[in-house]
């Protein structure tokens, strides 16, 4: 897994190798996508349409090409096997971000959850311990859900 990691930022860092807010900025890319992808597989199912709104999410908040993309998402799913909690990603977040970037952050939480047309008590569960461990108030938890909520739910 180390390696993969030091591949990972070897191939996306060579122009700014020493430019350690590069690195930081990558690691932060890295915690985002794990994020995203603990909220997917919360309900222990993988969906397509979880999966495309996921990636679109960090190609749009990163602007990264379809390969740093994969990298990434490849990059993020080995992360997540080997984590053994959230708070090594929500730290880095937590370091990185602003308050308007963990609200946004934990709005596309909900919005993947929602992407299989339901939210799973697990996914909820996740999110609010996510929201917690961003020191995002209960009130900024159910602002984001309603906002992520499609129009056509019920």
């Amino acid at each position: 897994m180390l390696r993969s990691i030091k591949e990972f930022f070897d191939a996306n860092l060579r122009a700014v190798s020493g430019d350690s807010t590069a690195r930081h900025q990558h690691k932060l890319q890295l915690a985002t996508a794990a994020l995203l992808l603990e909220v997917s597989s919360a309900d222990h199912e993988q969906h397509d349409r979880e999966q495309a709104l996921l990636l679109a999410l960090l190609q749009r908040r990163f602007t990264l090409d379809g390969e740093a993309l994969q990298s990434l998402d490849e990059l993020a799913r080995q992360e997540v096997r080997g984590a053994t909690s959230l708070y090594q990603f929500t730290a880095l977040v937590n370091e990185g971000f602003d308050r308007d970037d963990k609200l946004q952050l934990l709005e596309q939480l909900w919005q993947v959850a929602y992407a299989d047309g339901r939210i799973d008590r697990y996914e909820e569960h996740l999110i609010r311990k996510i929201a917690d461990l961003l020191y995002l108030s209960h009130g900024d938890f159910i602002r984001a859900k309603l906002a992520a909520k499609p129009v056509d739910s019920a």
